[in-house]
């Protein structure tokens, strides 16, 4: 069996066809056979130049002892150790501990090329890219809310000034006010709703037809005025107003805006016999409920609730295969249900698709009571049936809670960083200026 060569880690001179490098006071020396499967790299490189080229050398190296024949560079021992694996081994593996993107910094001095990471590796170093982009996308929002531009016109400090007031509440204790007064409102305006679907707080109006009493009308119509200028204001201080009106969480706001008007001008502006359409009341109570929609606007203002978003995104493939197992339980529990209880004289099964239904809260153990089997087999089916409900729906529980967790964790590390890297900058940005005014007073 034909066995590889491994380098050898000793002191001494080297043989003829062999290489000394000595990296960060680790000594190894490299078989020159080896070294040649990769022409182009620096150790190829070393091993072909002549020792009395000294330019050539110190290009390539960062010291050399012409009598020990020994290259010294001033690089990571460990790190080398996973580089020297490429030639012995075809492929690299990055070791636990090791910084992937100064490994990266590293493959590029010895000039190996990507494409031999391993595949494990490389979903690794992906993720740790997409880390550092998230860090600088944050650095970048930190800087601009810190920098004061004096060249820009006075419309677009204002603009700006607006843009911080409203979207960046930990920019100052102006724009936190706002933030907590339009958390606030969103939760009255909540109450509110419910509170006025509640008969004994509801007044007769001229038709003899039970509305809402004219103190929450007049709260829902204040906290409407609040939503209404909050979004103009940020739509108008927005930098990229398109981007701004189609994301998510600002449709939402504006969904949660529109039927209030919608229903006003239905309500005022439109003529009688227009209001005495049924198809036309039913769209004012559909977009009546449509207000629910303003809740999800707590998302903007609760961290926790825009990672428990995230994490059920990352999710969705467990939530499907949920979804997946629930479907085919459902099924095949019902259509046994039903074959098994259609013989009996008061069955509740009429159909598969009617005992659906009882399928879906006998495995998520809800039970109403209205459906239920009553022969001996269809009690065991409902037995095994809820069984495989709760088995099923524990089953991704771990998963998503994990990913939550783990999201949730990235956030507070990546958060941390970037506030970090702004500390580091500034300080650096603060020695600079301080030796630049040394060098003008020394002059």
């Amino acid at each position: 069996m034909w066995t590889v060569p491994k380098p050898k880690y000793r002191t001494g001179s080297c043989d003829e066809g062999e290489i000394a490098v000595n990296i960060g006071g680790v000594r190894v020396v490299l078989f020159g056979d080896v070294l040649t499967r990769y022409p182009e790299s620096r150790l190829a490189e070393l091993l072909n130049c002549s020792t009395q080229n000294h330019e050539v050398i110190s290009s390539l190296c960062d010291d050399f002892d012409p009598g020990r024949k020994e290259f010294y560079f001033d690089r990571d021992p460990d790190a080398f150790k996973c580089i020297i694996d490429v030639y012995y081994f075809g492929e690299i593996h990055i070791k636990p501990g090791i910084c992937p993107i100064c490994f990266i910094k590293e493959m590029e001095f010895w000039k190996i090329d990507q494409a031999v990471l391993d595949e494990c590796c490389k979903s690794y170093l992906s993720e740790k890219e997409e880390e550092l982009t998230e860090i600088a996308n944050k650095v970048k929002v930190i800087l601009e809310d810190l920098e004061v531009d004096r060249c820009i016109t006075r419309t677009q400090r204002c603009q700006r000034f607006m843009w911080r007031l409203m979207e960046k509440p930990g920019s100052s204790r102006s724009a936190r006010v706002i933030a907590i007064a339009s958390f606030f409102s969103v939760l009255v305006s909540a109450v509110v709703m419910c509170v006025g679907t509640i008969p004994e707080l509801q007044v007769a109006d001229p038709e003899g037809k039970l509305v809402e009493h004219p103190i929450l009308v007049a709260i829902e119509t204040a906290c409407m005025s609040w939503f209404t200028a909050e979004y103009l204001l940020r739509l108008a201080s927005a930098p990229n107003k398109l981007h701004f009106a189609l994301s998510f969480m600002n449709v939402v706001d504006f969904m949660a805006i529109v039927p209030f008007y919608v229903v006003l001008s239905l309500t005022y502006f439109g003529t009688s016999s227009m209001m005495e359409l049924s198809n036309v009341q039913q769209a004012v109570q559909a977009l009546r409920i449509m207000r629910i929609a303003r809740i999800f606007k707590l998302a903007r203002h609760s961290s926790g609730l825009q990672t428990l978003t995230y994490a059920l995104k990352s999710s969705l493939k467990e939530l499907g295969l949920l979804l997946m197992y629930m479907s085919v339980g459902i099924f095949v529990f019902s259509a046994l249900a039903y074959t098994m209880e259609q013989n009996h004289p008061e069955t509740l099964f009429r159909s598969i698709p009617q005992s659906f239904w009882w399928a879906i809260i006998t495995m998520t153990t809800v039970g109403y009571g209205d459906i239920y089997p009553k022969t001996t087999l269809g009690k065991c089916n409902a037995a095994v049936s809820f069984l495989c409900g709760v088995i099923a729906i524990a089953l991704p529980i771990h998963p998503i809670i994990n990913n939550f967790v783990v999201f949730y964790n990235k956030q507070r590390v990546l958060e941390t960083a970037a506030k970090h890297e702004v500390e580091l900058m500034e300080l650096k940005s603060g020695r600079g200026a301080r030796r630049k005014s040394a060098e003008a007073a020394a002059e």
